[in-house]
């Protein structure tokens, strides 16, 4: 059995394109690439039925980001915050990403990026941010 390694962090979005955008404009990731998965084997492998996706890898330094939108999609609640999971609810998830500043980050963000609050300075002496992509997924900013 060989040792596992990390491959990518997957985000399912519904507007890759808008997506793609907001980690590329708010975080300067760069593309990597973009490309369609279809058919029956794929289909299978994640459980939906006649289902294709169009995908976009974003490099973070050395991590994948893997955005994908499925057709069919799944119908989410009202807003792109409505089905988010608090942090403390069991089966949360959330994409880290370390900046040199977090306070010049925040400072420099779009104001219609959406915030968990202002940075904070947590116990451990490490500051952090929480902001949301268009689809209400969770990002936590850390000073490097």
């Amino acid at each position: 059995m060989s040792d596992p390694t990390a491959h990518h962090v997957g985000i399912t979005v519904s507007d890759l394109d808008r997506a793609v955008e907001f980690y590329v404009e708010t975080f300067d990731l760069d593309v990597v690439s973009e490309f369609s998965v279809g058919g029956d084997a794929f289909a299978e492998a994640v459980d939906v039925e006649d289902a294709s996706a169009e995908f976009a890898h974003l490099d973070a330094d050395g991590v994948r980001v893997e955005l994908v939108a499925y057709d069919p999609a799944e119908e989410a609640g009202d807003g792109p915050t409505a089905d988010a999971p608090a942090l403390n609810r069991p089966g949360a998830t959330h994409l880290g990403l370390t900046v040199d500043d977090v306070e010049a980050f925040y400072a420099d963000l779009a104001d219609d990026v959406e915030t968990l609050s202002p940075p904070r300075t947590t116990e451990s002496g490490t500051t952090i941010l929480f902001v949301r992509d268009p689809e209400g997924n969770l990002i936590e900013v850390l000073d490097a």
